[in-house]
């Protein structure tokens, strides 16, 4: 299968500060790839320059067959390019359906007078933005509490809402940063299954998440990062018994007695 996205020997500097250097990997339709590290590897730095928010100083990526390493997050979205932060980014003051609403505005196609003057074509184009945001709700299973305003909604609740709004613009390729961060358990649990859902349907899924047992669960193909560079790749069973990956995670060296409870 033809790769979605391609990384090729990317990497950043702030000052005389290398935070990610010479890492390469590719992504597939409907895969699950986890980028997993200790605390400090670069693994959000890293995802910041493949949506767009930093501009890599070496390297290059390439999404849906095109050179797009200098393009911005909302031209990559465009694209079919969307992605999730580690801290939320919720609209509080505003429902669950607002909130999915406001992510589908790239999909929209009409101008300022057309707003002003309250014409049809607005009309038509808040219907289904509202018919579509009432869907990806269903879809991540909080159609039942659409109207409520998100500021009193549970932190699991908030972690799919912020998925559902990720969803909104169609991509091809899903970036989540920590999308189990702060859950309990049942939380945990119910987004390790949508993210599953996913990408059984063919979005490509690009993972960043500490809970190990969860990624080791879900993943089918992991990449290990370690200061900034590329420590291991491969399947999760390879990953769990690697001894460079359980030295970095563990801070023990090769020949001594350790298991792979941490990453189990």
């Amino acid at each position: 299968m033809t790769a979605l996205l391609s990384v090729q020997s990317l990497g950043i500097r702030f000052g005389a500060v290398r935070a990610v250097n010479d890492v390469s990997f590719s992504a597939k339709p409907g895969e699950v790839l986890s980028i997993i590290g200790p605390n400090g590897a670069g693994k959000t730095t890293l995802f910041n320059m493949i949506s767009g928010v930093y501009q890599p100083s070496q390297g290059r990526i390439r999404f849906d067959g095109a050179d797009v390493t200098e393009l911005l997050p909302h031209q990559l979205a465009e694209r079919g390019l969307s992605r999730t932060f580690q801290n939320l980014q919720i609209f509080h003051q505003m429902t669950a359906l607002e909130n999915v609403m406001a992510g589908r505005h790239l999909m929209e196609r009409r101008g300022i007078l057309s707003d002003l003057f309250g014409l049809s074509t607005t009309r038509r184009h808040n219907r289904e933005t509202k018919q579509a945001a009432e869907a990806l709700l269903e879809r991540v299973g909080l159609a039942d509490i659409a109207h409520r305003e998100a500021g009193g909604l549970s932190y699991g609740m908030l972690k799919r809402l912020e998925i559902a709004r990720a969803l909104a613009c169609l991509p091809q390729l899903l970036l989540l940063d920590e999308p189990a961060a702060g859950c309990n358990p049942v939380e945990t649990e119910e987004v390790e299954g949508l993210i599953a859902q996913i990408a059984h349907e063919g979005v490509g899924i690009l993972l960043v998440e500490h809970d190990m047992k969860m990624v080791m669960r879900i993943s089918s193909h992991i990449v290990v990062l370690d200061h900034g560079e590329k420590l291991a790749e491969g399947r999760p069973e390879e990953v769990r018994g690697n001894p460079r990956v359980l030295a970095a995670y563990l801070g023990v060296t090769e020949g001594e007695e350790e298991t792979a409870d941490a990453l189990d």
